[in-house]
């Protein structure tokens, strides 16, 4: 009987909630798009804070790497550049695409 009774609660909220997204149309995506358009500046911007702290975590790792005489060091420097390139620029491609 219990497991009856937890799927049937669990029918019914599903049903409530499928019912109450379906009635706001137009309003409800301008609602959700004006509110995701709020978020695009602290993302963009946590995504340049991470690209900081790979930048300086990279180059500690590829002058120790220097340091002692590996031979892939340039290996290790394109990487590093590389995630860098990427971090900045797919912040400003996310302020970009968003038109923000």
């Amino acid at each position: 009987m219990y497991k009856f009774s937890k799927k049937l609660i669990y029918f019914v909220g599903a049903t409530l909630f499928i019912n109450s997204t379906y009635g706001q149309g137009k309003a409800g995506i301008d609602a959700a798009s004006s509110e995701l358009t709020t978020y695009i500046d602290p993302v963009a911007n946590l995504i340049m804070i991470i690209g900081a702290i790979v930048g300086l975590v990279g180059a500690v790792r590829v002058y120790l790497k220097w340091n002692s005489g590996d031979q892939d060091v340039q290996k290790a420097v394109m990487g590093w550049v590389g995630a860098c390139i990427f971090l900045v620029v797919s912040g400003i491609l996310v302020k970009a695409f968003f038109g923000v």
